[in-house]
């Protein structure tokens, strides 16, 4: 098979794949690069010749005054070279195929939001054009003046300071240049077009980011860039293989709109799907939505986007009281509250847990609850504790050293145990900020994610207590259902409740301890209870294979685009 039908495979495969038409794009050009895209022509000038031409051009230029000499190049040696070139084709480093190679200001100019003339950088350069963008600083025509460069059609720039590899070329716009940008003017005998092309190529890049320097900030420097070894077709074959280059990705983004398409549409039909299924209100519109899901399922269900969209739902549902059936049979709510609120009082009184003025009335419920049901406010049925702020003084105390929870080990519906840090604590405090088995925990904020964040505790660490910014809410009975209280605490209902009542700021929120005390919280039947957490656990384990399914599906399509690359 040659190089164009195993080509014709790989868009196939390609399609497939998760990140196929990007490795795919990549390997168009290297192949570019190799001379592999498209066949040599025997009556092409060679490139030995073009050197040669653009040699007796520079020393021209130099006796004319109108560039200075360079200085010499070192000599590309045998181990420099990847790999080898078609016959026609030469090895030749950047500096020798240019007249002119420089950076922008190391500074900073004056601006002038008057000024006719932009600074640019790095970031301004876009797949070939200089893009101004709306926080591009403005200069005059003075520091246009003093900063200026010899930038003409023939000019290439490249970023080459923390963004690296960006190209453009120059097209007579009104601009000075930061030091992030280089910029190198090239000879007839080079089609510029090409070269954006090796630019854009791995075969670049790895150079780049090889040769570049600076632990935070990555520069590539000037004298990296001059001795970038170039991989030089003859002119005619340059011009030959951007024609092929562009063909091949003009399908490359048919193929990303295909994809993209396909998607979108997936996503669009499944979002209606859903929301005609939590909007049903009779159980015929319900079972007709489900059944519609179900049909489909193998189609819907092949993005992760669904899947993430399909838990979230199985957790709306379940709070609605739609996932399970209810059964006249079972205790009402209310009986289990007046349990509570009797065992509240008992600890009360006997001082095990403190008395705080109760929070008014839920003044109005998010839904209407199936018969059976009641809305309470989360103080109601739990107690509710802050954890250890750190840093307090501990004069005279005995202490000893804890583990102890943050917000990062709080993740919805599960514990991050990876990195667990120790604080210091007074020892008769222990018993106030210990977790117990069974204990909830609830994250006061952060990032928008982090806001409301809930887990059960299980005794995963021994002697483990927790930081201020998580509370902990204690069932006052044990025959509570505390996992009930963890899927509705991470159900879009509470969190919708939870970034309405937040203190927000540009990127974060967060919850205090009214907030959480006061949230509105459906309590169904206790065996009701049991029975939806068993149905999500079931539901959720379903998702779980449909994820495994997708990753197994794409590590397929990943291991058959790799040992199709192997063969080109």
């Amino acid at each position: 098979m040659n190089i164009s039908e195993l080509l014709e495979k790989y868009f196939d495969v390609a399609f497939a794949a998760p990140d196929g038409i990007k490795k795919l794009r990549e390997l168009i050009l290297s192949l570019a690069m190799q001379g592999k895209l498209v066949p040599q022509d025997s009556n092409d000038q060679p490139a030995r010749e073009l050197l040669q031409e653009i040699e007796k051009e520079k020393e021209r230029l130099v006796k004319e005054g109108k560039i200075k000499q360079s200085k010499p190049l070192p000599e590309i040696k045998p181990d420099e070279v990847t790999y080898d070139l078609p016959k026609g084709w030469e090895w030749s480093r950047l500096g020798e195929i240019i007249f002119l190679l420089g950076d922008g200001i190391h500074g900073t100019p004056i601006y002038d939001e008057t000024g006719d003339y932009f600074f640019i950088n790095g970031n301004n350069l876009s797949d070939g054009v200089i893009e101004v963008k709306e926080n591009t600083k403005k200069v005059s025509i003075n520091e246009y003046q003093k900063y200026k460069k010899e930038l003409n059609s023939r000019t290439v720039l490249v970023s080459i300071n923390g963004t690296i590899g960006n190209v453009a070329f120059y097209n007579n716009e009104r601009v000075i240049l930061g030091k992030s940008a280089c910029y190198f003017n090239l000879f007839e005998q080079i089609d510029k077009q090409f070269t954006k092309r090796l630019l854009n190529s791995k075969y670049f890049l790895e150079y780049a980011f090889a040769s570049a320097t600076g632990s935070t900030i990555k520069n590539v420097s000037l004298k990296s860039m001059r001795e970038f070894m170039f991989p030089l077709p003859p002119l005619a074959e340059q011009r030959r293989i951007v024609a092929k280059i562009d063909k091949l990705m003009g399908r490359c983004d048919e193929l990303e709109k295909l994809r993209s398409d396909r998607t979108q549409k997936q996503i669009t039909v499944h979002t209606a799907a859903l929301d005609r299924l939590l909007k049903a209100t009779e159980q015929n519109d319900f079972n007709t939505a489900w059944q519609f899901l179900t049909q489909h399922f193998s189609e819907l269900y092949s993005t992760k986007a669904n899947l993430t969209e399909l838990r979230k739902a199985i957790l709306q549902l379940a709070v609605m009281g739609k996932l399970v059936p209810q059964d006249p049979l079972d205790r009402p709510a209310s009986e289990l509250l007046k349990e509570i609120e009797a065992e509240k009082n008992r600890l009360i009184k006997e001082g095990k847990i403190k008395y705080q003025t109760l929070l008014p009335d839920i003044r109005e419920m998010p839904y209407v609850l199936p018969i059976g049901w009641q809305w309470v406010k989360f103080e109601d049925i739990v107690e509710i504790s802050s954890g250890v702020t750190k840093g307090r003084k501990l004069n005279g105390k005995e202490i000893v050293l804890l583990p102890y929870l943050r917000v990062a080990n709080v993740q919805r519906s599960y514990l991050d145990l990876d990195v667990i840090k120790v604080i210091e604590i007074a020892k008769d405090e222990i018993e106030r900020f210990e977790l117990k088995k069974r204990d909830l925990l609830i994250t006061e904020g952060g990032d928008w994610d982090k806001v409301g964040r809930a887990t059960i505790w299980n005794n995963e660490i021994p002697h483990c207590v927790h930081q201020n910014h998580i509370f902990k809410a204690r069932c006052l009975l044990s025959k509570q259902n505390e996992k009930w209280l963890e899927k509705y605490l991470n159900s879009s209902v509470a969190r919708a409740y939870f970034a309405n009542a937040s203190k927000q700021t540009t990127n974060l929120a967060s919850i205090n301890k009214t907030q959480l005390r006061g949230c509105p919280i459906p309590i169904p039947p206790l065996a009701e209870q049991h029975r939806i957490v068993a149905k999500i656990n079931q539901l959720m384990t379903l998702c779980d294979n449909l994820e495994k399914q997708i990753d197994t599906a794409i590590s397929k399509q990943t291991n058959l685009l790799n040992a199709l690359m192997t063969k080109i």
